[in-house]
């Protein structure tokens, strides 16, 4: 009955995503095994294999959603560069320490699974997508570089986004991990971003 079980789940693919954010929270991205997320499913051991060949795979699938996610709130957060390009960067880099904070099990699988990007074409397609929104802030905020002394918008992008991750990583963890800092995560963000932007010339008109 067990196993008929698993072959007739409802939303199979969903428990499935459901049980490894939330095995992700408990153990870690790479504390848990295939058979414990079917289990938590409440499905037979067999029965995942319907949909993924192995944990990697589902793993990747955890991750292609929260890029998709990570995407829409970095997205909503930059709004075209509205007002100006400085003022949507401070929204975007709050917005991606926010994502972090209120989502460390997709966060988990996006950056700290060890999944490769290009494990599938769907998870490198939604990952592309996230930093694009990066990459559309930094072409907004070289625009207010002085002529002749732009950098190029990608070295800006992959600035912040180290800036932005590292902060998130060190700081705005949900385990253990998290280190102690004496001000807010968001606080600072905003300080190294002001700091390393005012080195390229770039500040409001």
């Amino acid at each position: 009955m067990r196993g008929e079980r698993g072959y007739h789940h409802g939303n199979l693919k969903e428990a499935l995503i459901e049980a490894a954010l939330g095995l992700i929270v408990q153990k870690g991205a790479s504390g848990f095994t295939f058979a414990e997320a079917a289990r938590m499913a409440g499905v037979s051991p067999a029965a995942p294999y319907r949909h993924y060949k192995d944990r990697e795979e589902l793993l990747a699938d955890v991750a292609r959603r929260g890029f998709a996610e990570f995407e829409a709130a970095l997205s909503s957060a930059w709004d075209g560069g509205k007002p100006d390009a400085l003022s949507a960067m401070d929204r975007l880099g709050k917005a991606y320490l926010r994502f972090a904070r209120k989502e460390p099990a997709y966060y988990a699988a996006m950056f700290e699974s060890g999944t490769p990007p290009d494990l599938s074409p769907e998870l490198r397609q939604e990952a592309d997508r996230a930093f694009g929104v990066l990459r559309q802030a930094a072409d907004g905020l070289v625009e207010l570089a002085p002529a002749g002394k732009r950098p190029p918008s990608m070295m800006v992008a992959l600035h912040m986004w180290s800036l932005a991750h590292g902060i998130a990583s060190l700081f705005v963890r949900a385990d253990g991990g998290r280190r102690k800092l004496p001000m807010a995560p968001d606080d600072l963000l905003e300080a190294g971003m002001l700091v390393y932007l005012d080195g390229l010339g770039i500040r409001k008109s």
